[in-house]
């Protein structure tokens, strides 16, 4: 009799124990949830983590609050992700900065692949280089005239060390073989002001975080670094174009959350930011922004980053990029 009590008890332990993850998973959210975004507000990462908050929010009936915790190339924000708890309500909104950074600052306190669950692959974005408009350069190529007759003297800031930006920044000078400064930032936002104020020569950065200081002439863009014009800006060469052959990169966005996340709250937390992105409001938003729109599962986007992580290792290595 008692034996099969235990028997009976195990089993249903058993039972229980099987079901939770699914209940877990299902129940999800229960209470606010957090979005790390590791810059500064006023950048790509920071709008399109608050485009996505607003939808997930009103999708799934709980706040999805964006917090900045800039710093350290986005090291110290996604750090805070990394110690977090596994359970869903600590998340961090990344760029393609995250993969490369990794192989470019050794120091960080956190490892990619061991500290983070990827998540979602939100899409990704062309870059765009703009100067301050009281230069008399027109174009990329009058830029990298003025570049090398006078070596030192332009200056290029960039958001993140080891981002989309920095590295295009890094490639275009390897490539033009030009000695141009490359100056770090918090985040884009506080780039662009010292361009506005002719401060700094210019920057490369993802064209929703600087199409509206180009529509209103308060920046002057010299080249895209996508493989075609964009319809954004018709009249804006390519980098290819411009006398670098082949030349192409973009910015691309996902979301992660800590290690060991639950595989039943990864699956669900993947379809419901794919269901927000496809949803018309965030379509509209960032559609009309040259964002190009991902819609891939979590393993997928996992593939993804260590592909990207050997070809951003392949362009640090020939262009010989470092960071000080």
């Amino acid at each position: 009799m008692r034996t099969a009590r235990r028997t009976l008890l195990g089993a249903l332990a058993l039972g229980l124990s099987a079901l939770a993850p699914v209940a877990f998973g299902q129940t999800y959210p229960t209470k606010p949830v957090r979005i790390i975004v590791p810059y500064a507000p006023g950048g790509t990462v920071d709008a399109v983590a608050r485009t996505l908050a607003v939808r997930l929010s009103e999708q799934l009936g709980q706040p999805f609050v964006v917090e900045n915790r800039s710093g350290a190339s986005g090291a110290i924000g996604s750090d805070v992700v990394a110690k977090s708890p596994a359970d869903g309500y600590t998340l961090l909104m990344q760029a393609s900065t995250f993969v490369a950074s990794a192989l470019l600052v050794k120091s960080q306190p956190f490892n990619i692949e061991k500290d983070f669950t990827p998540i979602a692959n939100l899409g990704s974005v062309p870059l765009v280089m703009l100067v301050y408009p009281g230069l008399p350069m027109k174009n990329l190529g009058d830029f990298i005239k003025a570049a090398k007759a006078a070596p030192q003297k332009y200056t290029l800031g960039t958001a993140a060390l080891g981002s989309a930006s920095h590295l295009a920044e890094e490639a275009i000078r390897h490539e033009a073989g030009v000695d141009v400064q490359i100056i770090p930032y918090k985040g884009t936002a506080p780039a662009m002001i010292d361009v506005l104020g002719g401060h700094l020569t210019g920057m490369v950065d993802a064209v929703p975080s600087l199409l509206q200081h180009i529509k209103s002439g308060k920046a002057r863009a010299l080249a895209v670094t996508s493989a075609k014009r964009l319809p954004s800006l018709p009249d804006v060469p390519t980098v290819s174009e411009s006398g670098l052959p082949n030349f192409e990169m973009v910015s691309w966005y996902g979301i992660w959350a800590p290690a060991n996340m639950p595989a039943d709250l990864t699956t669900r937390l993947n379809r419901e930011i794919n269901t927000a992105m496809q949803s018309p409001q965030v379509v509209q938003n960032l559609g009309a922004q040259a964002f190009i729109f991902s819609n891939t599962t979590a393993p997928q986007f996992g593939a993804y980053v260590k592909q990207e992580s050997a070809k951003y290792k392949q362009l640090i290595e020939k262009a010989n990029i470092k960071v000080d």
